[in-house]
Formats: structure tokens, C-alpha cells, sequence
């Protein structure tokens, strides 16, 4: 490691050795805006307050219960950030006296990721400072999140630039560096702060990128996204087209946002409507699209997000230097609570085909009340099977290999598409620093209404494509399993949703393409008429009243949180006891309200009705308990689980043959057929 003091920007490209050059790798950056909501995921003005190791903790349940706990509490002073201390996209003023760290997750540089997937092996930090006595201090993490200094340097004048030369040898299992600044005499304005190196002379050039965004009915929220994307002056030179997959009747070009838009992006803006075949049928457009560029990748980008646009510079950048070739991934933080992020990486579980964050992951995290320098397992690198196509970088080459996205509508097209991808020697990353504000899964409604077709089947077919267990290994028993669980919840039009899926599943691989544009319509006209799918806006005035047939034991209800043992009882007992005649007063008054959080399976089954309130919080349902229903969905499930088990080996032959096939652009050029013409 070396440090240089300079009183002027060096020419990046005056200090490369022979055959190589000096390439940007990440820039020091300040929120658009100034806004302060996300400020703390650029800029901390608190002190580190790690928390303990795991083999300090010990394998005591108890203590590993107790200090998950304390891990989230937040450890911040209070520090307020005032708006005017950002003074440019990429500068920020310290008042005098004041101590700020930029290890922060759009700030710090994640060097493990670096030294792990790409060719660089050594990275300067530049840093331009401008007031008397101010100090820049260089930091690195081990994996295990402990900190070590490296160096510094000080102000002599009024303002100084300092290049730190630093080694990522020793990042094999995570870590990053990072970098504090103190204002001594005055203010301090850090100007800018860069992280470059040798690359190749092959290497120099950046890519390009074509971004492929699906939408229906968001008419505003894609508008403004198209804005951010053209009113960025970062993006000049990286992005070559926007292409806006329009499938829904509120059309984006009706928005009175569209014109900024439009004007923003000019050219580079092409609107391409299409029927509804969902997202994975758009983004199929999109990668359909960007195949017949002269794009090197193209990106995945939900409509309904906020997008942080350095992020798709990095990611670019990330992608031209890796070893391999790679999809680069971003992460998506709530745009609700901007500073929570969702996941820090995802994979599949390969014995239960489920996906979910990754181990040692904790997702829902908060990084304004306990940021990455007081977190441990941030600093541990995280390797993913796939990234969510909410910010996806796909380069041209991966999808002229494997092809296109599964004709699956919606649900497990970009978790399939990663696990195809590795199979094929294409990892996926999901990088810091690049990410995306989205609404969080958490208050979306998917596992009990029309999407809930979607996940059973797409999994299936996953797994039927990609598990490498017998029979895809506890997926159809988890299956059965879930199916028994609506049923006791008097989930009657779930159940039926689900079973659809596993038939259609049964099918096969080759009608995949033509069920793209009937399956919603088709599946929505099937639950009418059930009562856990008719839904209520103002359920007070739509419901009769509660009423019970009796009081609850002691004037205790039922409790929605319950022990694993407890559960295990409620499972046995439930199946049973639906099969008992519902309480005649049931039928006409609910028994129950219970409210979407407390809406577990084991505390709904106990009622013979209820009012259930959905999770998005907008309407509430009246579930009723049929016993017919239930003993003839039962028997059903019980027949097509079986027969799933035995012909599995036979379907997994018969989606594997097909997969080159109904991945390809031929097949999707069909697909796309009723309006290619209206585009060209």
C-alpha cells in the first residue's frame, strides 16, 4: 500500500504501466434530490458499534434468539444531516469539528466481490479534500466485520488530493474498504472520491446497455422512472435504448408525466405495446430486442421502482471486468422505508426448491439504524444462484446462449433463468452498490390470490428443469403440506388455483406458450363465486356482524403465534376436526375478525367462519367452512400428488428436451407475432 499526496487530479491514464489503463471503478456519490430519507445509505455520521461474533454467541439457542434481537436495535447517536451539507451529486461539506464515514453501502467499495469475480487486483482511492486540516482515513474489513486502519492523510494548505495504493489480496472471504473524513480548522468539503485501476488496454472500454422495462397499468410511477433514466448525465455513453414493454390499458404515454420523459430521453425512448403475457413475456420482449442490438447486456427493470442510476454504471463496469462472463444483479430497498433493504442475496434451496436469502442473510434489514460497519455479516461476501429482474444486468452473449426467459407469465422466471444460467457456466452476482427502491414483497398479496397459480406452478417447473433430487426432494410433500393448510384455513379458492397449476404442470412443457395470454383471465373467472375470493372494500358495511356460538375459553382467544410443537398438534387435529358439520350460526354471522398479520393457518382453522382481512391491507374476505368442499379438495389433492410422484422422472425428461425449444427467439417470435408487425 501507498499513498501519494497531489495538489491537482492526475491524469488517470499519465500513471498506467505499459499495455494497461487507468479505469474508473466507482465514484463517490450523494442522493439525488438531497434527499434525506436516504441519506444514510451514502453518508454516517455515527461511530461503529459492531456486534458479537457468532463463536463468541456460542450455539445456545436461547443466546443466538436473544442477540438476533439486539443485532437489529439501532445504534445511532441521532446525528441529523442537514440538507445543504450536499452540495453536489458528488460532493458533501463537514462542518468543523465533525467526523463522517462514507462506509456506507452506496460509498464503501466491496472488495471482496471485486477480488473474488473480476481480473482487477489492486485499487487506488483518490480523494480530494478542500479545507484547513482536514484528514482522510482509509479503512478495511475483515469477513468477520472486524476493522482495521490503513492510513491517512492530512490537509497542509487549504485543499489536497490523496491517491491510497491498495492490495485486495486479502478479501477472499469478504470485507471491504471504506474511507472517514474529519473537518479540523473549517469546513471541509470532500469534492470527490474515486476508486480506479489497471485494466487491460482490452478492457478500457465500458459497455453499453439496452434497459428493458415491463409494464402494465403504472402509468405515473413508469414515467417518472423514464425521467430519472434520461435526466441522468451519468448515463450519457452507457445507455443506448430504453425499451418500455406496454401490456396494460393505462397506458405510460397518457401519463402527464410521459412528456418530461419523453424529452429527457428523446431517441433513445421506444414504447412497444403487446398483449398482457405478463412479466416474464415482457421481459422476453426485451431480451428479444436487445438480441438484435449492438448492446453488450441488457437490464431487467421493474416499472414501479426508484432507481439509484450510478448503480447501472457500476453494474456495467463490474460486468466489462469480471473473469467470466456474469449477470450482475442489484439489491432493492423498500420504498417505503428507503434505508430497509429486502435481501442481501437470494438462492434456492435445493432440497425444498424454495427460494430465499441466502444463509447467514438477514432480510428486512435496516441500514439507517445499524449500517454496515457495525454489521458482520455484511462484510462476509454473499454468492447468489440468481437476482431478481427488478435491476437485472444480463449480458447478450448469456441470452444468445441459453435464450430467452420460460413463457411462465409471472413468478420464478428470473430465479429459473439464474439457476439456468450457472448450469451453464454463467455465475450471477448480486453487487452492492447498485440498487433500486421497489415496494416490498411483504405487502403484496401473492400466496392466496390469482398469483398464488403462478408460484405453484412455476416452482414445479423449476424444479422439474433443475432439481437434483428424486422427485425434486421435499417439494411435493411440502406441496401436500401447504395444500392441507389452506384447506384448514378455508382457503377454498387457493386450493382449487393450486391444483389447477399441478394439472397444468401434468400437461407438460409445449402448450406453455399458447396458455400465455389465457391463464389470467381463465383463473380469475374460476374463483368467482368462492367466498375467501370475494372480496370486500368497506367489510364493516358488506358482513354481518360477529357473533359467537359461544364465549372463548377463559375470554381467551386464540393466539397466532404458537410453538413448533403446538403447530405440530394443530396439524394433526385441524384435517379432523373439518370434518365435523359447521355451526348452523357460522354460516350467516362471522365468527371472527382477524387481521392480516395474525391471519396464520393454525388460528383461522379454528373458526367455522371468519372475516380475513388481506395483507395489502385494502379489502378483507368472509371465509366459510364447507365440509363437502374440503373432503372432495382433499381427496383430489391426495390424487394429484401422487401422481406427480410417480411420473416426476418422465416430466423432468420431457421439460429438459423442451427447454432450448421454448426458450428460443423463434419460438417467442411466434409469440410476439400479433405485434411485431405494428413495431417495425
Amino acid at each position: 500500500m501507498s499513498v501519494t499526496h497531489t495538489q491537482t487530479h492526475a491524469d488517470p491514464e499519465s500513471t498506467s504501466t505499459p499495455g494497461t489503463v487507468r479505469r474508473l471503478l466507482q465514484r463517490q456519490i450523494m442522493p439525488r434530490g438531497r434527499d434525506t430519507d436516504v441519506i444514510r445509505l451514502y453518508v454516517d455520521p455515527d461511530p461503529a458499534v459492531l456486534d458479537a461474533d457468532k463463536y463468541e454467541i456460542g450455539h445456545n439457542r436461547q443466546a443466538q434468539e436473544l442477540n438476533a434481537v439486539a443485532m437489529r436495535q439501532a445504534v445511532g447517536t441521532g446525528t441529523q444531516v442537514h440538507p445543504d451539507q450536499i452540495e453536489s451529486r458528488t460532493a458533501y461539506r463537514l462542518k468543523m469539528g465533525d467526523k463522517l464515514s462514507f462506509g456506507t453501502y452506496f460509498n464503501a467499495f466491496p472488495a471482496s466481490y471485486w477480488r473474488r469475480w473480476t481480473i482487477v487486483d489492486e485499487v487506488r482511492l483518490t480523494v480530494r479534500l478542500r479545507g484547513a486540516g482536514a484528514t482522510v482515513t482509509v479503512y478495511r474489513s475483515l469477513a468477520n466485520g472486524r476493522s482495521q486502519r490503513v492510513d491517512s492523510a492530512t490537509n497542509e494548505g487549504a485543499s489536497g488530493e490523496y491517491s491510497f495504493d491498495l492490495t485486495l489480496k486479502p478479501f477472499v472471504d469478504g470485507g471491504w474498504y471504506w474511507y472517514d473524513v474529519v473537518a479540523a480548522d473549517d469546513d471541509c468539503v470532500v469534492e470527490t472520491a474515486e476508486w480506479s485501476a489497471e485494466v487491460p488496454a482490452d478492457r478500457a472500454d465500458h459497455g453499453t446497455v439496452t434497459i428493458g422495462i415491463t409494464t402494465m397499468n403504472r402509468p405515473d410511477f413508469c414515467a417518472k422512472l423514464l425521467s430519472q433514466l434520461g435526466d441522468s448525465l451519468m448515463l450519457d455513453g452507457y445507455l443506448d435504448e430504453v425499451v418500455v414493454m406496454e401490456q396494460g390499458k393505462d397506458k405510460v404515454v397518457d401519463s402527464e408525466f410521459f412528456p418530461a420523459a419523453e424529452k429527457a430521453l428523446g431517441e433513445k425512448l421506444r414504447i412497444i405495446e403487446q398483449g398482457n403475457i405478463g412479466g416474464s413475456g415482457g421481459f422476453a420482449r426485451a431480451q428479444y430486442e436487445g438480441l438484435k442490438s449492438s448492446s453488450r447486456y441488457v437490464m431487467m427493470l421493474d416499472d414501479d421502482v426508484e432507481i439509484e442510476t450510478e448503480g447501472i454504471i457500476r453494474a456495467v463496469t463490474f460486468g466489462d471486468l469480471c473473469r467470466k462472463t456474469t449477470i450482475v444483479g442489484g439489491h432493492m430497498f423498500s420504498l417505503f422505508h428507503k434505508t430497509q433493504l429486502h435481501s442481501w442475496g437470494e438462492r434456492v434451496a435445493p432440497y425444498t426448491f424454495w427460494w430465499g436469502s441466502a444463509p447467514g442473510v438477514f432480510p428486512g434489514w435496516d441500514l439507517g439504524a445499524r449500517n454496515i460497519r457495525s454489521t458482520r455479516w455484511l462484510h462476509a461476501r454473499i454468492d447468489v444462484d440468481y437476482n431478481g429482474w427488478f435491476m437485472c444486468l444480463i449480458p447478450r452473449e448469456v441470452i444468445a446462449d441459453i435464450g430467452l426467459s420460460l413463457p411462465l407469465f409471472i413468478k420464478w422466471d428470473d430465479s429459473e433463468y439464474g439457476l439456468r444460467a450457472k448450469e451453464a457456466g454463467y455465475p450471477t452476482v448480486t453487487f452492492p452498490g447498485a440498487a433500486v427502491w421497489h415496494v416490498p414483497w411483504t405487502d403484496k398479496n401473492d400466496a392466496l390470490d390469482w398469483q398464488s397459480y403462478f408460484h405453484q406452478r412455476n416452482r414445479f417447473i423449476a424444479a422439474l428443469l433443475h432439481s437434483q433430487y428424486p422427485r425434486g426432494g421435499r417439494l411435493i410433500r411440502e406441496s401436500f403440506n401447504h395444500q392441507v393448510k389452506h384447506l384448514v384455513s378455508m382457503q377454498y379458492s387457493t386450493v382449487e388455483l393450486r391444483h389447477k397449476a399441478l394439472e397444468d404442470v401434468l400437461a407438460g412443457p409445449h402448450g406453455l406458450h399458447a396458455l400465455l395470454p389465457t391463464t389470467l383471465p381463465e383463473i380469475r373467472e374460476m374463483v368467482k363465486g368462492f367466498d375467501d375470493a370475494t372480496l370486500a372494500s368497506d367489510p364493516a358495511a358488506a358482513f354481518p356482524e360477529v357473533k359467537r356460538h359461544k364465549l372463548p375459553r377463559k375470554g381467551k382467544e386464540a393466539s397466532p403465534v404458537i410453538s413448533g410443537r403446538q403447530a405440530t398438534v394443530q396439524a394433526l387435529l385441524q384435517p379432523l376436526r373439518q370434518l365435523r358439520k359447521p355451526r348452523d350460526l357460522a354460516q350467516v354471522h362471522p365468527e371472527a375478525e382477524i387481521m392480516a398479520q395474525d391471519a396464520k393457518w393454525h388460528k383461522i382453522a379454528r373458526y367455522d367462519s371468519a372475516i380475513v382481512t388481506m395483507p395489502d391491507g385494502t379489502a378483507a374476505a368472509m371465509y366459510r367452512r364447507d365440509r363437502e368442499k374440503f373432503a372432495d379438495l382433499l381427496k383430489r389433492t391426495v390424487a394429484i400428488h401422487r401422481r406427480l410422484a410417480a411420473e416426476w422422472d418422465d416430466l423432468a425428461r420431457q421439460y429438459r428436451a423442451a427447454l432450448d425449444e421454448i426458450t428460443s427467439p423463434e419460438e417467442w417470435e411466434k409469440t410476439f407475432g400479433p405485434w411485431l408487425d405494428r413495431d417495425e
